[in-house]
């Protein structure tokens, strides 16, 4: 178990790191015009904001989505037609999948990451910088659980 956890990437990041350069800075430039763009607004389009960015689907869900569609398809065309080759399009989405879970890549996630959906990470990290902005740790915490319900809060 500990000489695949060396070979493969760690989870948080793996996406990003399997990216194109040019694209991770294009995704994280769009980020930092939104955050420019709430400096200084209310609470009221912080808090907005902040219920966009928990509706957001992230590069995970899409391709999550995404390969259960095939799956599906292929699956029921290949059931009505029993000389289909059609499971070998699910079995080749099942590849991918796996391949994206231990890697963090997959030949869909290119051009997921070029429409400019982002990982649940940078995602979290605009809400982050949104909660800051919004003062919601700006009060003393005297412990980590009260850090905690503030980085939790909506």
């Amino acid at each position: 178990m500990m000489r695949c956890q060396a070979i493969l990437p760690p989870t948080v990041g793996r996406v990003a790191r399997s990216t194109c350069p040019k694209i991770n800075k294009e995704i994280r430039d769009r980020t930092s015009a939104r955050l420019n763009f709430y400096q200084g607004r209310g609470k009221q389009a912080l808090t907005e904001r902040i219920t966009e960015l928990n509706r957001e689907w992230d590069t995970e869900r899409v391709l999550e989505t995404n390969a259960a569609s095939v799956v599906l398809a292929s699956s029921l065309v290949g059931y009505k037609k029993s000389k289909c080759c059609c499971f070998l399009i699910t079995g080749t989405v099942g590849f991918f999948f796996l391949q994206h879970a231990l890697q963090g890549w997959c030949p869909p996630l290119p051009v997921i990451r070029k429409l400019g959906v982002r990982t649940a990470e940078e995602i979290s990290r605009e809400k982050t910088v949104i909660k800051l902005m919004r003062g919601d740790f700006s009060h003393h915490v005297k412990c980590a659980e009260d850090i905690l319900k503030a980085a939790q809060k909506n």
